[in-house]
This record gives C-alpha cells, sequence and structure tokens, in this order.
C-alpha cells in the first residue's frame, strides 16, 4: 500500500494546496480524489508532480508495509 502523506507535507512545506496541482499540471479532480484516498496514480502523474514541485518521489509517496497497516 502506498500513502500520499508526504506529498500533502511537501505541499504544506512549499504553501501549496492540491487545488493548485490541479490548476498548474492540469491534474483531474478524479485523480486528486485518488490522492486524497490513497488509490493508484499513475507513474505520469507522480512524475508531473515531482517536476512542478522540484522534489523526489519520496517527497510524494511512501510505501507502507502490510504489517504497519495494522
Amino acid at each position: 500500500m502506498f500513502t500520499y502523506k508526504p506529498l500533502l507535507k511537501t505541499l504544506i512545506d512549499k504553501d501549496l494546496k492540491l487545488q493548485d496541482l490541479r490548476e498548474k499540471l492540469r491534474i483531474s479532480g478524479a485523480t486528486l480524489a485518488k490522492i486524497s484516498k490513497g488509490e493508484y496514480v499513475s507513474m505520469e502523474t507522480l512524475d508531473k508532480i515531482c517536476d512542478f514541485l522540484d522534489c523526489e518521489i519520496q517527497d510524494v509517496i511512501q510505501h507502507v508495509k502490510k504489517r504497519e497497516r495494522n
């Protein structure tokens, strides 16, 4: 399972909101909903987000090991 908590922290650090990603990168509302729910988002979208935020992938997404979910 993956979490987008690092993305939310990165956005706060850069004084941005998810809505800013939608406007600047033309990311759909459905994709933003997937991020909010921790669902699959394409690597292409993650690449766009990393480029826009000038950050690394670990600043956007984190893998949560199965034993840590319980």
